[in-house]
């Protein structure tokens, strides 16, 4: 019994990261899109997503500070990304959805990097097809 008990516990251990992954829904609005042009201050190129940060001036030239999840480094090395793609100072555009907590947040949909592609973001929205899918 103890033996049952204790293989349980690791079982329930070991998923937890798992359980603590968010779903789209959870955090973004998928009904509130967002089109941000900006500079790049920082990249995350880290699981499970990427986070992409910058700065973005509003009309009166006022500063936001904004942040991009995008998807997982795999996924965007797939379609075509490297890590070296962004860096700190470039100028990019980002496509996307609101978070939900009306954060300078979104999950990005797509990027336009600074050598002119526009390459898919790996966004988690389930309304947004996969390029390439059929």
């Amino acid at each position: 019994m103890k033996a049952k008990l204790a293989m349980l516990v690791m079982g329930l251990l070991l998923a937890a990261p798992m359980f603590a992954h968010h779903s789209f829904s959870a955090e973004f609005d998928a009904t509130k899109p967002v089109s941000l042009k900006g500079t790049v201050t920082k990249v995350d190129w880290l699981n499970p997503h990427i986070w992409i940060y910058m700065d973005v001036k509003d009309a009166s030239g006022k500063v936001a500070h904004w942040q991009c999840e995008g998807g997982a480094p795999n996924s965007l090395t797939r379609n075509g990304w490297t890590k070296n793609n962004l860096k700190e100072g470039d100028a990019i555009a980002i496509d996307g959805t609101l978070a939900k907590d009306a954060s300078n947040t979104c999950n990005a949909s797509s990027v336009a990097l600074p050598d002119g592609r526009r390459v898919f973001a790996g966004s988690s929205n389930p309304d947004l097809a996969t390029p390439g899918a059929k």
